[in-house]
């Protein structure tokens, strides 16, 4: 992160924490949660939390903000994590996170049409170095493929990506924070999950003391307190540099397994992840600002010398003189 300024940096290293902690998803979810339940923990883990800081907050959106902030959730949260579980579901876990880390390539696009940030070619080297980095480290040669959940699966990517996109184009009302603002998408968010949730799911099921544990985990601190810091590094950061931090997710993941589920790590997975982490401080250098047209400078034209008064207006102007004098 040479490119970055200090303060920047310790906003880009807060800000990597969120894809870190959203790497534990998996291990939760499987040690903790009831099974075959996608839609209601992504229920579970928006709507209890957007309640919560908005009742800790006391503040609602207003006016164009109203529509902004369900725009927002739906991207970010919404339909970002019904289209991530039927990837995860339809296909092996380590496509579906390939997939998923094509989000900064998509970004850099919705960069350049939404925000007039062309993209530099250390950026694209960037994000195709997080994909190969990512996909060494998540692909099996086994891996089958599944029509419907690669269009879900690149569908969630360019979600999350234009969800972060518009969340840096549109900021945030003045006197907003970024508390507040969290709060109003994990809400619209968790609102569009609710009846989709039922209608697909069913009534939730009877949970015990350690599904309540692993909700609270997810809602808590995988989703009140990492999109606040998310957000907060939208508003700080480059919308392009934040999402390459996506790619820490997977690498998080891999790590959590083999450390908590005892998975091995081979010597290609930590190629892998070194190239994947290269990739990520590699879409931390600047993004090219538009160009500027040079102003033109109007043309010069030969001084001119001043005209002389005819006889008959210093005539008039000496008698307005002298009625302005008598006045």
């Amino acid at each position: 992160m040479s490119s970055i300024a200090p303060r920047a940096s310790g906003t880009v290293a807060l800000t990597a924490l969120t894809p870190v902690v959203w790497g534990s998803t998996y291990f939760v979810t499987t040690e903790f949660l009831p099974p075959d339940r996608p839609l209601l923990t992504a229920l579970l883990r928006a709507l209890p939390a957007g309640l919560a800081l908005l009742a800790i907050t006391r503040v609602l959106p207003r006016g164009a903000w109203i529509w902004r902030s369900a725009v927002l959730g739906a991207l970010n949260i919404g339909a970002f994590f019904p289209l991530l579980f039927l990837a995860a579901y339809r296909l092996p876990g380590g496509v579906a996170a390939l997939l998923g880390a094509v989000g900064p390539l998509f970004a850099l696009g919705f960069a350049a049409t939404l925000l007039s940030e062309r993209p530099t070619g250390r950026k694209i080297l960037a994000g195709i170095t997080g994909v190969l980095g990512v996909g060494l480290v998540v692909l099996r040669s086994d891996a089958a493929l599944d029509t419907v959940g690669i269009i879900a699966g690149l569908a969630g990517a360019t979600s999350m990506a234009a969800g972060t996109v518009l969340t840096k184009r549109w900021g945030r009302p003045d006197g907003v924070g970024a508390l507040t603002f969290t709060g109003w998408q994990l809400t619209a968010g968790g609102l569009l999950l609710a009846p989709v949730a039922l209608l697909v799911e069913g009534a939730p099921p009877a949970l015990d003391g350690r599904a309540i544990t692993g909700y609270l985990y997810l809602g808590v601190i995988g989703t009140a307190v990492a999109y606040w810091v998310w957000f907060r590094g939208i508003s700080r950061l480059p919308a392009t540099s934040v999402s390459f931090l996506a790619l820490l997710s997977p690498l998080s993941a891999a790590v959590i397994g083999w450390a908590a589920l005892s998975q091995a790590l081979t010597p290609l997975q930590l190629l892998g992840m070194a190239i994947a982490f290269g990739g990520t401080l590699l879409g931390q250098a600047p993004a090219k600002a538009p160009a500027k047209t040079p102003a033109k400078t109007p043309a010069k034209t030969p001084a001119q010398a001043p005209s002389q008064p005819t006889p008959a207006v210093r005539s008039h102007r000496d008698r307005a003189s002298s009625a302005d004098l008598a006045a």
